[in-house]
């Protein structure tokens, strides 16, 4: 143990990586939840994407531990399975050719991992549309959350318009929002997951929430059979670049503020970037193989480096309790059923997201509007790849017209071409 993870070097032992690794996973598992409850909504069989979920978090973070050693836990992210929902709907195309754009996405990640283009990609494009893309992205979840839970419901006049607080969902999402609340507010570790237990005790006590058994033999894992061709005959090149795009900023962004927290930086570097990376890489194509949208670095991961957590002992604990979750599948199949007990994890999360806003230049209007129109158009127009296209276009364009298009590195204005006539020519359905 000790020479595997170089636990003296790192001023750590085994108590305290078990103990991380616990307040890691108990931190993001809410994920083995809400993860399949999104993606059954578009016809993708629950247990397989339960189990999905469930291989490509124990090969992310597994490769993690030993190949980079660090305190990192990797699972499917939130906000690309509600793109994947949103693109099987707008596009009227089945899973199976999502899925595909999923695996092509992950190929490309794992060859930008071995070439300079990713750092040179996520150098070129701007903090303004990083920043953009992520707040966009969280309040399009947190939309979701609204709208499953009726809190927000459909309304001729203004569109959208405040639910029926006499339905019994709504009623108990607004308790499990308010108890995770204030178990955030009281900064307790674990607090969205205790918030999801709360609020399905509540449910199972008011009649909402029912299963006969906790524990059963876990569902057979079963190759999806992904439809490639698809992706190519429906002109889904912008799914693509999305999945792709928002992986590397989350999984990079991620772990880099890992890696500050937990003073892994040498002079502005991270030592064992590469293998970090792959492993995100790796689970999102071996995921997707098996039906799970792409996998992203935890920002959950820092709770467990706050209670002592710094060699690939963590990460090791975190996907061995993933493992023995697969053991509780009609527990977690019939909480997935009841919006009220999911709901207030998107909602919640979407906070999170909206950090990057603080960090947006908003005095100056031609790096503070094309940020603006991504976090306006992803939420209204409920597609995550719109609201990039629209930033990559307008970006460069306010750039030339106020005499700093030099300042635009090529790649944006090739994507925003790019972007562009697909806009034109290849509409969204």
């Amino acid at each position: 143990m000790q020479n595997l993870f170089k636990l003296k070097e790192n001023n750590t032992n085994v108590k305290t990586e078990i103990l991380a690794g616990i307040t890691t996973f108990l931190t993001m598992v809410y994920i083995v939840v809400v993860n399949p409850a999104i993606l059954s909504s578009t016809g993708v069989p629950f247990d397989q994407v339960f189990m999905a979920t469930v291989i490509s978090a124990v090969i992310g973070t597994v490769f993690m531990a030993l190949a980079a050693n660090y305190p990192i836990a990797i699972a499917p992210g939130m906000g690309m399975n509600a793109y994947f929902a949103t693109v099987v709907a707008s596009h009227d195309v089945s899973y199976q050719i999502v899925f595909g754009a999923v695996f092509l996405a992950g190929l490309l990640f794992i060859l930008l991992s071995f070439t300079a283009l990713r750092e040179t990609l996520i150098q070129a494009i701007p903090p303004s549309l990083k920043f953009g893309i992520t707040s966009g992205i969280g309040l399009f979840i947190a939309f979701l959350g609204l709208r499953q839970s009726g809190i927000v419901v459909a309304n001729e006049t203004n569109m959208v318009g405040f639910g029926d607080l006499h339905q019994p969902v709504t009623l108990l999402t607004l308790a499990g929002l308010f108890i995770s609340l204030i178990f955030m507010a009281w900064n307790v570790k674990g607090a969205l997951f205790i918030g999801m237990l709360a609020t399905g005790v509540i449910g199972y006590f008011t009649g909402q929430l029912e299963f006969t058994k906790a524990v059963s033999m876990p569902p057979v894992p079963v190759f999806f059979d992904l439809d490639i061709g698809g992706v190519f005959a429906n002109g889904l090149y912008t799914v693509v670049f999305a999945f792709l795009l928002v992986t590397i900023f989350d999984t990079t962004g991620t772990i880099i503020g890992v890696a500050e927290q937990a003073g892994f930086m040498k002079n502005g570097k991270l030592p064992r970037a590469k293998a970090a990376l792959l492993s995100d890489a790796t689970a999102t194509t071996v995921g997707s193989m098996f039906g799970t949208t792409p996998t992203t670095a935890y920002v959950e991961s820092t709770s467990g480096v706050a209670a002592g957590g710094r060699t690939g002992l963590t990460s090791i604990v975190v996907a061995f309790l993933f493992l023995l979750s697969i053991f509780f599948t009609p527990v977690i199949g019939a909480i997935s059923d009841l919006p009220a007990i999911t709901a207030p994890v998107l909602i919640i999360v979407g906070c999170f997201m909206m950090e990057g806003l603080a960090r947006i230049d908003w005095k100056t209007f031609d790096e503070a509007f094309p940020a603006f129109a991504i976090i306006l158009t992803m939420p209204l127009t409920s597609s995550i790849s719109t609201g990039i296209s629209i930033g990559f276009i307008t970006y460069p364009l306010l750039k030339l017209v106020t005499g700093k298009g030099k300042d635009v590195h090529w790649i944006i204005y090739l994507f925003g071409l790019i972007f562009l006539l697909q806009m034109i020519f290849f509409p969204a359905h």
